[in-house]
């Protein structure tokens, strides 16, 4: 199993990063012999990952990590980089590598405190790796000075190090970035790539997994998690109920009640799981071990991580919104697609007596002014609205149509 396996309907993209993995590797052994260089190298020092949601943009740069990090000997006989078993290949997949760094928005932003250290870690040679890489997940993220830093550091960056920036689209990134980036678009994959990866790599049932992908729409990580997570499934079907729970102003607002501490509920499960180990661990790092005080001149940082912990939930409950209002948006676009007579490729068959339901009793002039509503709760969730005060007016858009 090489490191490009799980890029499911990615082979084109795979196919590129596998020939700059292979120069990468001929870069660093023509410095280790002062040999010349290859000449016309595919590999360069910055990339940017984009495409839409679900298509896998970090599982494809880190895969791509992996490759620049491979030890596997057969290397020496001519093997590609990337083989998926070498500890280089491994610690980069599963992101403990020494000279691997991943970057994620904790909260709504990329911010410069986030950046600081990892730019100045972009600065230096790898410590046991082949290459120093920067992986950013969120370039979107990225706020003013955080992105700015990033680009000082593009734009001068150390002979082995390596900056893997990920986006949804180039629109989303500043131009002075992704003018120094090569660039690789990532599409869609299929419902059937998607479901046979689940079958393949999962062990997942055919007709689960064709289920859970059609449902998610090629969406890969969201179709995995509901094909392997009973839980995922029953917030989904919770989640599918709601149009029929509009209809009366006071089922209404319970309904969008009911799916804020849903998601209040999910960041709160993460936080219980990664919180209390976060502030062990720096407890530890500080001299204070379980059950003893803080050494002086502590408190300013165990704040920070409070803060920074506050912002993850907050982002994790928005996340989670995000992903019901993502299902509710398929749902009305199957309404929609009934309408108007067609019954191809519809992702929420599972519902299917509530999407006949819908199409006969409403229009479809409505069902996109429903559709415009989910949107607009999206957009109001980006700018910071009360997660309530958003999916109230949601609930009661829907149920005006």
């Amino acid at each position: 199993m090489t490191v490009w396996d799980d890029l499911v309907g990615q082979e084109k993209v795979a196919e590129q990063l596998a020939a700059a993995a292979r120069d990468a590797d001929a870069l660093v052994t023509a410095a280790g012999t002062n040999t010349p260089p290859p000449e016309a190298s595919k590999m360069t020092h910055a990339w940017l990952f984009t495409g839409p949601p679900g298509a896998g943009r970090t599982q494809t740069a880190r895969a791509f990590a992996a490759a620049l990090q491979c030890v596997s000997p057969d290397r020496a006989l001519g093997g590609s980089p990337g083989c998926g078993f070498c500890e280089g290949c491994h610690t980069a997949l599963i992101g403990t590598h020494a000279d691997v760094t991943t970057v994620a928005a904790v909260g709504t932003q990329i911010l410069a405190d986030d950046m600081r250290d990892t730019v100045r870690k972009s600065f230096t040679s790898p410590a046991t790796g082949r290459w120093q890489i920067i992986l950013v997940q969120d370039a979107e993220r990225l706020n003013e000075k955080s992105a700015n830093a990033v680009l000082k550091a593009v734009e001068e960056p150390a002979p082995r190090t390596v900056w893997l920036l990920c986006a949804p689209s180039l629109e989303d990134v500043l131009p002075t970035i992704r003018s120094r980036c090569r660039h690789l678009n990532l599409l869609t994959p299929s419902v059937d790539a998607v479901a046979d990866m689940l079958v393949r790599r999962e062990g997942i049932e055919p007709a689960v997994a064709a289920a859970a992908a059609r449902a998610t729409q090629g969406h890969v990580d969201r179709a995995r998690r509901l094909a392997t997570d009973p839980a995922a499934r029953e917030r989904r079907t919770a989640v599918l109920k709601l149009p029929l729970r509009v209809e009366e102003v006071g089922s209404a607002l319970k309904a969008a009640q009911e799916l804020v501490d849903a998601a209040a509920e999910d960041a709160k499960q993460l936080a219980e799981e990664v919180d209390g180990k976060e502030t062990e661990e720096l407890k530890a790092a500080m001299g204070g071990g379980q059950g003893s005080r803080m050494p002086r001149g502590t408190a300013g940082v165990m704040k920070d991580l409070e803060d920074k912990q506050k912002r993850r939930r907050t982002r994790t409950q928005r996340d989670s919104l995000d992903l019901a209002l993502s299902d509710l948006t398929s749902f009305y676009r199957d309404v929609l697609a009934l309408q108007f007579g067609s019954r191809v490729a519809i992702a929420n068959a599972d519902a299917g007596d509530t999407l006949d339901r819908l199409a006969r009793a409403g229009s479809p002039e409505s069902t996109l002014r429903r559709i415009e509503a989910i949107a607009a709760c999206r957009d109001a969730l980006d700018r910071n609205v009360a997660p309530l005060l958003a999916v109230e007016a949601m609930a009661m858009a829907l149920r005006a149509g």
